[in-house]
């Protein structure tokens, strides 16, 4: 599937992972790939099985110039997931140090101070963005699985914070742990639930 995407060079692909969640830090991937053939079967991460994207990743990681960046539980709350997202976008691209690199986004929004432009549907157009999605969505994952150790009961280790029925039952059931995002809906209700003595 690598062959519908576009190869462009030099130029930074960024993509996050873990938007929906209600739970763990928003994260953010930069890539720039290197010149000649993409990897076998390269594609958005969401396509992939888990174990092809494992693959991949350690692939992107040891040929590609790359970056993973994170904004935290407090940023997302405090900003709103967007702006956290954008955030986490900007640190990656930040850590990569290349300054005057073009970069290309996924979705519609370019993170402030970067040059380059949003693409919707990016990790389905370009190669570069793919690969972001594929490192994102490989480091969030690893992370909630450690968190997942720390904060027993919720089922990290199999929604990875995502607000599945059985994410939301334990939310009720044991209320907000320390990552949960208090400023989305589920989060809020289950604390108005606590604080009423249930």
């Amino acid at each position: 599937m690598s062959a519908v995407l576009r190869h462009v060079p030099g130029v930074v692909g960024v993509d996050e992972a873990g938007r929906g969640p209600l739970a763990g830090p928003v994260v953010a991937a930069a890539v720039v790939l290197p010149d000649g053939p993409l990897p076998d079967g390269l594609n958005d991460s969401k396509k992939l099985s888990p174990r092809r994207r494992g693959e991949l990743a350690r692939r992107i990681r040891s040929e590609a110039r790359w970056a993973v960046a994170e904004a935290s539980v407090e940023e997302i709350d405090r900003l709103n997931i967007l702006q956290a997202a954008l955030l986490a976008m900007r640190r990656a691209v930040e850590a990569l140090g290349l300054p005057e690199a073009e970069v290309l986004v996924d979705g519609d929004r370019l993170p402030a101070g970067l040059r380059g432009r949003a693409v919707v549907r990016g990790d389905a157009t370009y190669a570069c963005i793919a690969a972001a999605s594929i490192l994102a969505k490989e480091h969030r994952d690893r992370l909630m699985l450690r968190l997942a150790q720390d904060h027993p009961g919720y089922g990290f280790e199999r929604h990875f914070g995502y607000p599945t029925p059985d994410h939301l039952e334990a939310l009720r059931r044991l209320g907000p742990c320390p990552i949960h995002r208090r400023s989305f809906g589920p989060c809020r209700e289950a604390l108005d639930q606590a604080s009423a003595g249930r």
